[in-house]
Protein backbone atom coordinates (compact mmCIF):
# COMPACT_ATOMS: atom_id res chain seq x y z
CA UNK A 1 0.00 0.00 0.00
CA UNK A 2 2.99 2.30 0.38
CA UNK A 3 3.16 2.72 -3.40
CA UNK A 4 -0.39 4.08 -3.47
CA UNK A 5 0.35 6.54 -0.68
CA UNK A 6 3.53 7.69 -2.42
CA UNK A 7 1.64 8.17 -5.69
CA UNK A 8 -0.99 10.12 -3.78
CA UNK A 9 1.65 12.43 -2.30
CA UNK A 10 3.23 12.91 -5.73
CA UNK A 11 -0.08 13.91 -7.33
CA UNK A 12 -0.76 16.42 -4.56
CA UNK A 13 2.71 17.87 -5.17
CA UNK A 14 2.10 18.04 -8.93
CA UNK A 15 -1.21 19.81 -8.35
CA UNK A 16 0.73 22.46 -6.44
CA UNK A 17 -1.25 21.95 -3.24
CA UNK A 18 0.25 23.15 0.04
CA UNK A 19 2.10 21.09 2.65
CA UNK A 20 -0.85 21.66 4.99
CA UNK A 21 -3.21 20.17 2.39
CA UNK A 22 -0.83 17.25 1.90
CA UNK A 23 -0.85 16.50 5.61
CA UNK A 24 -4.65 16.73 5.85
CA UNK A 25 -5.30 14.66 2.74
CA UNK A 26 -2.95 11.89 3.78
CA UNK A 27 -4.68 11.45 7.14
CA UNK A 28 -7.72 9.56 5.90
CA UNK A 29 -6.16 8.06 2.78
CA UNK A 30 -3.68 6.31 5.06
CA UNK A 31 -6.62 5.11 7.18
CA UNK A 32 -8.39 3.94 4.02
CA UNK A 33 -5.39 1.96 2.80
CA UNK A 34 -5.01 0.38 6.26
CA UNK A 35 -8.71 -0.56 6.16
CA UNK A 36 -8.26 -2.25 2.78
CA UNK A 37 -5.28 -4.23 4.06
CA UNK A 38 -6.71 -5.35 7.40
CA UNK A 39 -10.45 -5.61 6.71
CA UNK A 40 -11.17 -6.05 3.00
CA UNK A 41 -7.87 -7.56 1.87
CA UNK A 42 -8.27 -5.83 -1.47
CA UNK A 43 -6.34 -3.46 -3.67
CA UNK A 44 -7.88 0.02 -4.10
CA UNK A 45 -8.73 -0.50 -7.78
CA UNK A 46 -10.80 -3.58 -6.89
CA UNK A 47 -13.03 -1.87 -4.33
CA UNK A 48 -16.70 -1.56 -5.26
CA UNK A 49 -18.99 1.38 -4.51
CA UNK A 50 -20.90 -0.54 -1.80
CA UNK A 51 -17.59 -1.37 -0.13
CA UNK A 52 -16.53 2.27 -0.36
CA UNK A 53 -19.80 3.29 1.29
CA UNK A 54 -19.23 0.68 4.00
CA UNK A 55 -15.81 2.18 4.66
CA UNK A 56 -17.30 5.64 5.16
CA UNK A 57 -19.87 4.21 7.59
CA UNK A 58 -17.10 2.37 9.45
CA UNK A 59 -14.96 5.50 9.56
CA UNK A 60 -17.72 7.63 11.04
CA UNK A 61 -18.81 5.02 13.58
CA UNK A 62 -15.34 3.97 14.71
CA UNK A 63 -13.99 7.50 15.08
CA UNK A 64 -17.20 9.36 15.90
CA UNK A 65 -16.53 11.94 13.18
CA UNK A 66 -18.74 14.87 12.27
CA UNK A 67 -20.48 15.07 8.91
CA UNK A 68 -18.17 17.95 7.96
CA UNK A 69 -15.10 15.78 8.63
CA UNK A 70 -16.64 12.88 6.72
CA UNK A 71 -17.01 15.22 3.73
CA UNK A 72 -13.27 15.89 3.94
CA UNK A 73 -12.60 12.16 3.87
CA UNK A 74 -14.88 11.75 0.84
CA UNK A 75 -13.05 14.58 -0.93
CA UNK A 76 -9.76 12.82 -0.30
CA UNK A 77 -11.15 9.55 -1.69
CA UNK A 78 -12.35 11.41 -4.76
CA UNK A 79 -8.89 12.89 -5.34
CA UNK A 80 -7.31 9.47 -4.81
CA UNK A 81 -9.69 7.79 -7.27
CA UNK A 82 -9.25 10.42 -9.99
CA UNK A 83 -5.54 11.15 -9.76
CA UNK A 84 -4.00 7.92 -8.45
CA UNK A 85 -6.30 5.18 -9.72
CA UNK A 86 -7.27 7.20 -12.83
CA UNK A 87 -10.83 5.99 -12.51
CA UNK A 88 -14.02 8.08 -12.83
CA UNK A 89 -15.77 9.33 -9.71
CA UNK A 90 -19.56 9.21 -9.39
CA UNK A 91 -21.04 11.70 -6.89
CA UNK A 92 -24.33 9.79 -6.93
CA UNK A 93 -22.59 6.70 -5.50
CA UNK A 94 -21.01 8.51 -2.55
CA UNK A 95 -22.65 11.91 -2.02
CA UNK A 96 -21.44 14.61 0.32
CA UNK A 97 -23.18 14.86 3.68
CA UNK A 98 -25.42 17.72 4.66
CA UNK A 99 -24.45 19.23 8.00
CA UNK A 100 -25.75 21.79 10.46
CA UNK A 101 -24.02 25.14 10.58
CA UNK A 102 -23.69 27.04 13.83
CA UNK A 103 -22.72 30.61 14.54
CA UNK A 104 -19.26 30.71 16.15
CA UNK A 105 -18.62 32.23 19.56
CA UNK A 106 -17.27 35.77 19.31
CA UNK A 107 -15.78 37.50 22.36
CA UNK A 108 -16.77 41.11 22.98
CA UNK A 109 -14.33 44.00 22.65
CA UNK A 110 -14.04 44.14 26.42
CA UNK A 111 -13.36 40.41 26.67
CA UNK A 112 -10.64 40.62 24.00
CA UNK A 113 -9.03 43.53 25.81
CA UNK A 114 -9.11 41.69 29.15
CA UNK A 115 -7.70 38.53 27.55
CA UNK A 116 -4.76 40.33 25.95
CA UNK A 117 -4.00 42.32 29.12
CA UNK A 118 -4.08 39.13 31.22
CA UNK A 119 -1.40 37.30 29.23
CA UNK A 120 1.86 37.59 31.22
CA UNK A 121 4.14 36.39 28.40
CA UNK A 122 4.99 39.07 25.82
CA UNK A 123 5.36 36.54 23.02
CA UNK A 124 1.87 35.16 23.51
CA UNK A 125 0.47 38.64 24.06
CA UNK A 126 2.02 39.91 20.81
CA UNK A 127 0.66 36.95 18.83
CA UNK A 128 -2.87 37.36 20.22
CA UNK A 129 -2.77 41.13 19.71
CA UNK A 130 -1.71 40.72 16.07
CA UNK A 131 -4.29 38.03 15.42
CA UNK A 132 -7.15 40.14 16.74
CA UNK A 133 -6.07 43.59 15.60
CA UNK A 134 -5.31 42.50 12.02
CA UNK A 135 -7.80 39.65 11.63
CA UNK A 136 -5.06 37.13 10.88
CA UNK A 137 -5.33 33.36 10.77
CA UNK A 138 -3.07 31.54 13.22
CA UNK A 139 -0.98 30.20 10.33
CA UNK A 140 -0.52 33.73 9.01
CA UNK A 141 0.72 34.94 12.39
CA UNK A 142 3.15 32.03 12.72
CA UNK A 143 4.56 32.51 9.21
CA UNK A 144 5.01 36.27 9.36
CA UNK A 145 8.41 37.64 8.38
CA UNK A 146 9.76 40.86 9.83
CA UNK A 147 9.96 42.38 6.37
CA UNK A 148 6.19 41.84 6.06
CA UNK A 149 5.51 44.29 8.88
CA UNK A 150 5.47 47.71 7.21
CA UNK A 151 5.68 50.25 10.00
CA UNK A 152 5.78 53.25 7.67
CA UNK A 153 2.49 52.34 5.98
CA UNK A 154 1.03 50.70 9.10
CA UNK A 155 0.09 47.53 7.28
CA UNK A 156 1.11 43.88 7.16
CA UNK A 157 1.86 42.03 3.94
CA UNK A 158 0.26 38.59 4.13
CA UNK A 159 1.99 36.27 1.69
CA UNK A 160 0.23 33.25 0.22
CA UNK A 161 -2.79 33.17 2.48
CA UNK A 162 -5.33 30.38 2.63
CA UNK A 163 -6.64 31.19 -0.84
CA UNK A 164 -3.09 31.31 -2.28
CA UNK A 165 -3.29 35.07 -2.70
CA UNK A 166 -1.44 37.98 -1.10
CA UNK A 167 -3.19 40.80 0.72
CA UNK A 168 -2.49 43.71 3.06
CA UNK A 169 -3.85 43.68 6.61
CA UNK A 170 -4.18 46.51 9.10
CA UNK A 171 -1.22 47.10 11.44
CA UNK A 172 -2.60 48.39 14.72
CA UNK A 173 -0.58 51.02 16.60
CA UNK A 174 -1.33 49.31 19.94
CA UNK A 175 -0.38 45.89 18.56
CA UNK A 176 2.83 47.34 17.11
CA UNK A 177 3.75 48.72 20.53
CA UNK A 178 3.30 45.26 22.07
CA UNK A 179 5.24 43.65 19.20
CA UNK A 180 8.09 46.14 19.65
CA UNK A 181 8.27 45.48 23.40
CA UNK A 182 8.34 41.73 22.67
CA UNK A 183 11.09 42.19 20.05
CA UNK A 184 13.39 43.95 22.53
CA UNK A 185 12.57 41.56 25.39
CA UNK A 186 13.24 38.42 23.33
CA UNK A 187 16.63 39.33 21.90
CA UNK A 188 15.55 41.11 18.70
CA UNK A 189 14.76 37.99 16.63
CA UNK A 190 15.26 38.34 12.88
CA UNK A 191 13.56 36.52 10.03
CA UNK A 192 10.61 34.92 11.81
CA UNK A 193 9.19 37.26 14.49
CA UNK A 194 7.87 34.15 16.23
CA UNK A 195 10.44 31.39 15.68
CA UNK A 196 10.11 27.80 16.80
CA UNK A 197 11.18 27.46 20.43
CA UNK A 198 14.13 25.11 19.82
CA UNK A 199 14.91 25.97 16.20
CA UNK A 200 14.94 29.66 15.30
CA UNK A 201 15.32 28.81 11.60
CA UNK A 202 11.69 27.64 11.52
CA UNK A 203 8.41 29.40 12.35
CA UNK A 204 6.58 28.53 15.53
CA UNK A 205 4.03 25.71 15.40
CA UNK A 206 0.41 26.72 14.89
CA UNK A 207 -0.75 24.73 17.95
CA UNK A 208 1.56 26.68 20.29
CA UNK A 209 -0.86 29.51 21.09
CA UNK A 210 -4.11 27.61 21.70
CA UNK A 211 -3.10 26.15 25.06
CA UNK A 212 -1.91 29.54 26.30
CA UNK A 213 -5.22 31.16 25.36
CA UNK A 214 -7.04 28.47 27.36
CA UNK A 215 -4.64 28.98 30.29
CA UNK A 216 -5.48 32.69 30.23
CA UNK A 217 -9.21 31.88 30.21
CA UNK A 218 -8.79 29.57 33.21
CA UNK A 219 -6.84 32.22 35.11
CA UNK A 220 -9.71 34.65 34.48
CA UNK A 221 -12.32 32.10 35.57
CA UNK A 222 -13.84 31.98 32.09
CA UNK A 223 -15.16 29.03 30.15
CA UNK A 224 -12.75 27.74 27.50
CA UNK A 225 -14.60 29.20 24.53
CA UNK A 226 -12.02 31.36 22.76
CA UNK A 227 -9.96 29.85 19.96
CA UNK A 228 -7.43 31.44 17.65
CA UNK A 229 -10.12 31.70 14.99
CA UNK A 230 -12.51 33.34 17.50
CA UNK A 231 -10.16 36.32 17.50
CA UNK A 232 -10.30 36.55 13.69
CA UNK A 233 -14.11 36.39 13.85
CA UNK A 234 -14.04 39.07 16.55
CA UNK A 235 -12.01 41.35 14.24
CA UNK A 236 -14.59 41.03 11.43
CA UNK A 237 -17.55 41.35 13.79
CA UNK A 238 -16.23 44.40 15.59
CA UNK A 239 -15.35 46.11 12.31
CA UNK A 240 -18.93 45.62 11.12
CA UNK A 241 -20.26 46.95 14.42
CA UNK A 242 -18.08 50.03 13.91
CA UNK A 243 -19.65 50.70 10.51
CA UNK A 244 -17.05 49.22 8.14
CA UNK A 245 -18.66 47.87 4.96
CA UNK A 246 -18.59 44.18 4.10
CA UNK A 247 -16.45 44.55 0.96
CA UNK A 248 -13.69 46.23 2.99
CA UNK A 249 -13.92 43.52 5.67
CA UNK A 250 -13.77 40.87 2.92
CA UNK A 251 -10.55 42.40 1.54
CA UNK A 252 -8.94 42.75 4.97
CA UNK A 253 -9.73 39.14 5.92
CA UNK A 254 -8.75 37.74 2.54
CA UNK A 255 -12.06 35.97 1.95
CA UNK A 256 -12.46 34.48 -1.50
CA UNK A 257 -16.22 35.02 -1.51
CA UNK A 258 -18.42 37.71 0.04
CA UNK A 259 -20.59 34.83 1.30
CA UNK A 260 -17.91 34.09 3.90
CA UNK A 261 -18.04 37.70 5.09
CA UNK A 262 -21.81 38.02 5.50
CA UNK A 263 -21.66 35.92 8.67
CA UNK A 264 -20.63 39.10 10.51
CA UNK A 265 -24.06 40.58 9.84
CA UNK A 266 -25.45 37.82 12.07
CA UNK A 267 -22.67 38.01 14.65
CA UNK A 268 -22.64 41.81 15.09
CA UNK A 269 -24.71 43.25 17.93
CA UNK A 270 -26.11 45.87 15.54
CA UNK A 271 -26.58 43.47 12.63
CA UNK A 272 -29.97 41.81 12.32
CA UNK A 273 -31.09 43.11 15.74
CA UNK A 274 -31.56 46.63 14.35
CA UNK A 275 -34.19 45.43 11.90
CA UNK A 276 -37.83 46.21 12.78
CA UNK A 277 -40.55 43.76 11.86
CA UNK A 278 -42.85 45.12 9.14
CA UNK A 279 -45.77 44.02 11.31
CA UNK A 280 -44.70 46.55 13.95
CA UNK A 281 -44.59 49.28 11.31
CA UNK A 282 -48.19 48.68 10.22
CA UNK A 283 -50.99 50.90 11.37
CA UNK A 284 -54.20 49.65 12.88
CA UNK A 285 -55.48 48.65 16.23
CA UNK A 286 -54.16 46.08 18.64
CA UNK A 287 -55.90 43.10 20.17
CA UNK A 288 -57.68 43.90 23.38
Amino acid sequence: MDNYLNSFREMIFLRGLTDHTLKNYCTYIRAYLDYLSTCLHKLPEDVSWPELRDYIKWLQNSRNLSDRTINCAISQLRFFTLYVLHKPWDDTQLPMRRFDEYLPFVPSKQEVSILIDSMPDLKQKAMVALMYSSGLRIGEVCHLRYEDIQRQNMRIHIRHGKNRSDRYAILSKRALDILTAYWFAFGKPVGWPFPKQHDSSKPIDTFYLSRHIHEAERSLGWEQRITCHSLRHAFGTHLYEDGVDLLTIKALLGHKSINSTTIYVHLASNGTSDAVSPFDLMGGGHAQ
